[in-house]
């Protein structure tokens, strides 16, 4: 069960978890005192001395989870969606949205919102014609699983300002566009689908994420906070859109947001330089295969990069540490080059493939590497056609490790789940479904999984803070499908449980 409510200091009680062994302490059991929030003792056979005792019988206690890369409201709306992530193709894709018509009627007015579809590697092409034999006229809007496009009907592309497109395939920006108008539901509705979302993640063990949402979130999360949302930390981003509302506010990196007891702080400062792989628009030195020719055979640029040292360079001076997406190899060694030229630090966002100098340069440069494993076990077939003969060059986890560069894992939600056991997973394995490891030279360790997936926290550890996970299973000797269905029997946030099955 998800408990929570109240304020921390309501709930923060002095407590001791009793007969806990420590992930990465050694495996003899401890007792484990919190009070006021943070872990005060740790020893055999501690006193109550007034304490709520729990009783763990042997489990492991983690610190809390951390996932560094999320879309809360899309995550809370996709969970809602029509399900297409393992369609193979077009046609099947058209029959799952014909059959959901069929048993679920729209109301007049309505659409129906799907996601999750990867066309890559379909055999057939998204049209809008396909779409309109099993919608009639029915608004359908699929949006891609990386987010970068959306699969659209003709009353849908009618509705939307796109009557004319041939094809019904809308990428990037106009993506983007109509994404976001399909999200559009009352506040009150979607702060109830987040809250849910957000017991949900605590019930996972996490503690915190970074909410990269592309419309500033701050005041959602405020009103969120004090209308009893207080199961997560919760760092919300900012883009260049809303840039300047954010530096009027005086806000930094890492500020607390009054009224919301600590829980939401200001995140960063992120700023998008190229596309996705699944699109085409990732952008690479090498032309994709089959685009020789095509103006966009590289993918996309967005900025040029004096644009992105004058974006970095002002978000930088007021405070605002950048988060730059980045995916294709020249997208990442461009990201860099605008970095060092700031020397403001940050991180890259996705990073999904480095040439080797530039996986030095990420350590040179102190920037951290921010990246979703579950991705590669997403994209590996995807980035065996589209970057042949580079794929060596994809998710080189261990490469950056080994170079001294830090990492924070995250999931990108909804593209995956949010759920940090599951990247932890991919980020060991390098594998899912039963197949082979895909570049087994790039698994991770576990223990480097765990510490990014904590902010870097080894283990529980006297005077941190009490953000902690109890588990039936010690993560850091636990099987491919043992951590992705991590059995979490609590979850505990500044003292406090917001997960508790015990």
């Amino acid at each position: 069960m998800t408990v929570g409510g109240g304020t921390p200091a309501e709930e923060a009680r002095r407590t001791l978890l009793r007969d806990v062994r420590l992930v990465g302490g050694g495996p003899a059991p401890v007792d484990v005192l919190l009070d006021g929030g943070r872990v005060v003792a740790l020893a055999s056979g501690l006193a109550p001395d007034g304490a709520e005792v729990v009783d763990l019988d042997g489990r492991w206690l983690a610190p809390g989870l951390w996932d560094s890369h999320v879309h809360m409201d899309q995550w809370a709306l996709v969970r809602r969606r029509l399900d297409l992530s393992r369609t193979r193709s077009a046609a099947e894709a058209a029959s799952i949205v014909g059959e959901r018509l069929r048993d679920e009627p729209v109301e007049a007015g309505g659409a129906l919102v799907g996601y999750g579809f990867q066309d890559a590697l379909w055999p057939d092409a998204p049209s809008r014609a396909l779409l309109d034999s099993v919608a009639g006229d029915v608004p359908v809007v699929l949006v891609s699983n990386d987010l970068h496009s959306v699969w659209l009907d003709s009353a849908a592309l009618a509705r939307h300002g796109h009557a004319d497109h041939p094809t019904g395939l809308l990428r990037e920006q106009p993506a983007f566009d109509v994404s976001a108008a399909v999200s559009v539901v009352p506040d009150e509705q979607l702060d109830r689908w987040v809250a849910e979302a957000v017991d949900a993640a605590a019930a996972r063990g996490v503690v915190g994420v970074v909410d990269l949402e592309m419309t500033l979130s701050l005041d959602r999360w405020s009103r969120r906070v004090a209308g009893g949302t207080r199961g997560l930390r919760i760092r919300p981003g900012v883009y260049p859109r809303d840039l300047d509302a954010v530096v009027a506010r005086g806000l930094h990196t890492g500020d607390e947001i009054p009224g919301t007891d600590g829980l939401v702080t200001m995140g960063p400062f992120k700023i998008i330089t190229d596309g996705s792989l699944g699109t085409r628009t990732a952008w690479c030195h090498d032309p994709y295969p089959g685009l020789e020719d095509d103006p966009a055979a590289r993918g996309l640029r967005i900025y040029e990069t004096d644009e992105l040292v004058g974006w970095l360079r002002r978000a930088s001076s007021a405070g605002l540490v950048p988060a730059v997406h980045a995916i294709g190899d020249a997208a990442n060694a461009q990201a860099l080059d605008a970095l060092e030229l700031v020397g403001c630090g940050g991180s890259i966002e996705h990073a999904q493939l480095l040439d080797a100098h530039d996986v030095d340069r990420f350590a040179r440069l102190g920037i951290v590497a921010s990246v979703q494993p579950e991705h590669a076990m997403d994209d590996r077939d995807v980035v065996d056609r589209l970057w042949a003969g580079r794929s060596e060059r994809a998710y080189v986890f261990e490469s950056l490790v080994a170079a001294g560069v830090r990492l924070q894992l995250g999931s990108d939600a909804p593209v995956a789940p949010l759920d940090p056991w599951v990247a932890m997973a991919a980020a060991i394995s390098r594998s899912r479904d039963g197949r082979e490891a895909w570049h087994p030279e790039q698994r991770l360790v576990a223990s480097a999984a765990l510490a990014a997936s904590t902010g870097g926290r080894a283990t529980v550890e006297v005077g941190s803070v009490a953000d902690l996970v109890v588990t039936e299973v010690d993560p850091l000797a636990a099987s491919d499908d043992q951590l992705r269905r991590m059995p979490v029997v609590g979850t505990v946030l500044a003292g406090r449980w917001t997960h508790r099955t015990l």
